[in-house]
């Protein structure tokens, strides 16, 4: 593995460099070190054993002759590291197996912590897990500032912590609210965030990064410290407070027994100083203990999930520049305006301005909330034009119909879409219930019709399903999957038929629930079953959240001769749609649901309104409509909300049998 380093070996000669499989370490005229992180055969750079190996081997080269400072960098284009490598999680079979991969990563880290030379870590491109955690370690950090920049620590969505020092260093260099907020919930920072929180040193443009980490080293200014106020959050007693009002907020989000790593998290910062060799065996803050939860091993399962989806867009597909989106509703208008924010050329129409006026308002909200920068969110909306004529139809790469759901009224968009639109360009219906095939019967070339089916709200939910239908030509189901990956969102192949997958799954979980209150169980008690299942949202709140309408027009296409449940049919015949018309099975005031406390919750029914979910699961699998019972699982988790902690329906159903 080292055949061109030899352990130990000086630090190259000045203009010289030494090359390991991962790492490459050169010396310039200063005598500054520039050790360049490119992983093999990946196209991200990931901490793996055998590259941790080789950054030992490089730092006792450096060790030997000393430079007058290091940075370290990537040699990807996309960016710095991604952590550590997930994959050899499945290596780790017993407590010993923990204990190694952690003093793997712990060890290397505390040592480049302890370097006589300055160390600066050059950041351009993601900076997630342990690749944050080494750039902890260094004395200096430099971060580019480009939208892809974005730092992390997202370790608790995989069920883990950031057991490389993270918890440790953070809070001493942004302060416990800022670090905690971030460990917590997983959120990644971009550039000028961490400068402006003192976790970068200098946020600087590309042309200048380089100059800036060699002026750095050399100038070796004095390590930054906390402001005063910040540095009374690392005192004892001001620690503890943090902590339990941090597991008090936790508590409103997550449930121990359902996702153990914040409370770990928390644990090791407030009694251990972020140490996780400190707890001894048998300790809640135990990494061990953690490991031996199955949510820890289903929650790395998601991410794997997530990533076989992402890996479904990765085709060769022409790039998609400009996008016409019709249909200004809910559902329309925040796909134009998710199009915008992720950089395409967008344009909208609907019937008239007025019709666009309420998209246009939503889109600069959204604009601000993501973008902060006044120069990003003015470019954005610029993206984004209003076309009541529907003038962009014939320039757009990907046309997407986003109407009202109507056979008919669809079928004559397409054949108007169709005169008008280029001959290459990408036709998609945001159809929820209606089968491709009654659609494409408008169309000269029915083959030109895909389904790209959105969910709402289209910015927080990140599944799309990417519809085939009988006559679907392949290729463009193809391009389809390419597009949705491109706006940064996971594409799920599924082949038409009613409900697709989601609303198939979801609709008998639904149904199940309004019947329990149909039979006097207080919607409060079904809603508190379904989350102590582990469920993110109660079913009969995301009902009124989803629209008692729909849910009753999904309920009648689904559900054949069956009767809807009659509290939800009393509510749709009274106007009460839910938390749109601001009353459904509950009262909606500014956005939330108004519950009363929740009685006693019957025995058994969380998995009553369960088990339905997973039987039909079941069926769309039986059914051909995706290809496997990963991908099954998949749409369950990122698409109905399915308890992820749990590995997916089909998965917790094996798992239980």
């Amino acid at each position: 593995m080292l055949q061109d380093l030899p352990h130990p070996n000086p630090l190259p000669a000045s203009g010289t460099k030494a090359s390991t499989q991962h790492w490459t370490l050169t010396r310039d005229a200063e005598g500054l070190a520039w050790l360049t992180f490119d992983k093999q055969g990946a196209t991200t750079n990931t901490l793996s054993k055998a590259a941790l190996a080789q950054f030992n081997a490089a730092l006792d080269a450096l060790d030997a002759n000393p430079p007058k400072g290091l940075v370290i960098r990537s040699g990807k284009a996309g960016g710095f590291i991604a952590g550590a490598d997930v994959d050899e999680f499945g290596e780790i079979h017993d407590a010993a197996g923990v204990r190694d991969v952690l003093h793997r990563g712990w060890d290397t880290f505390e040592r480049l912590a302890r370097a006589r030379y300055p160390t600066l870590a050059l950041v351009r491109g993601y900076c997630l897990g342990g690749g944050l955690e080494l750039a902890l370690a260094c004395r200096y950090r430099v971060v580019v500032d480009e939208p892809s920049t974005r730092l992390g620590l997202p370790e608790v969505m995989l069920g883990i912590v950031p057991g490389w020092g993270g918890i440790k260093r953070l809070p001493r260099l942004a302060g416990a609210p800022a670090a905690l907020d971030m460990m917590l919930t997983g959120k990644t920072i971009d550039a000028r965030r961490a400068k402006r929180l003192g976790i970068a040193d200098e946020c600087v443009a590309p042309r200048i990064m380089d100059n800036t980490a060699r002026g750095v080293l050399l100038a070796a200014p004095a390590s930054r410290t906390l402001p005063f106020p910040l540095s009374l959050t690392q005192w004892g007693l001001v620690r503890r407070f943090i902590a339990q009002s941090a597991r008090k907020r936790v508590a409103q989000r997550a449930r121990r027994e359902h996702y153990p790593a914040p409370y770990v998290i928390l644990d090791l910062w407030e009694r251990f100083d972020g140490d996780p060799f400190a707890p001894p065996p048998g300790d809640p803050a135990s990494i061990e203990t953690l490991f031996a939860t199955p949510t820890t091993l289903n929650l790395i399962r998601v991410f794997h999930l997530q990533e076989r989806l992402k890996s479904l867009g990765k085709v060769d597909a022409p790039q998609v520049a400009r996008v016409h989106v019709v249909g200004g509703g809910t559902m329309g208008g925040d796909i134009a305006a998710w199009c915008a924010l992720r950089g395409l050329a967008v344009t909208l129409q609907d019937q008239d301005a007025a019709r666009l006026a309420p998209a246009m308002k939503r889109a600069a909200a959204l604009f601000k909330e993501r973008l902060k920068d006044p120069r990003r969110i003015r470019d954005a909306l610029d993206r984004l034009i209003p076309d009541v004529a529907g003038a962009g139809i014939r320039h757009a790469d990907v046309v997407i119909e986003a109407i009202f759901e109507n056979v008919e009224a669809k079928r004559a968009l397409f054949a108007d879409v169709e005169a008008r639109a280029r001959p290459d360009a990408l036709l998609a219906t945001n159809t929820s219930s209606i089968p491709l095939e009654d659609i494409a019967t408008a169309l000269a070339t029915p083959a030109r019709l895909i389904g790209l089916h959105f969910f709402n709200p289209v910015a927080r939910m990140m599944l799309v399903e990417v519809v085939a239908g009988r006559d679907s030509d392949p290729a463009l189901v193809a391009r389809g999957a390419a597009f949705v990956r491109a706006i940064d969102k996971l594409p799920l192949p599924v082949r038409s038929a009613p409900g697709f997958l989601v609303n198939r799954v979801l609709a008998p979980y639904l149904m199940t629930a309004m019947r329990c209150v149909d039979e006097g169980i207080a919607p409060e008690a079904v809603d508190e079953a379904a989350v102590a299942f582990g469920m993110p949202m109660g079913p009969i709140e995301l009902a009124d959240t989803v629209g008692l309408d729909i849910c009753m027009a999904v309920g009648r296409m689904l559900g054949g001769a069956e009767q809807p449940p009659k509290a939800l049919a009393q509510h749709v015949e009274a106007g009460e749609l839910g938390k749109k018309s601001g009353k459904g099975f509950y009262t909606w005031v500014g956005g939330r649901a108004q519950k009363a406390t929740a009685p006693s919750v019957p025995p058994g029914l969380g998995r009553r309104l369960v088990d339905p979910l997973v039987a039909e699961a079941e069926s769309a699998l039986a059914a051909g409509i995706v290809s496997d019972a990963d991908l099954v699982d998949a749409g369950a988790i990122f698409g109905a909300g399915f308890a992820p902690f749990r590995g997916g329906p089909l998965h917790f159903a094996h798992a239980k049998a």
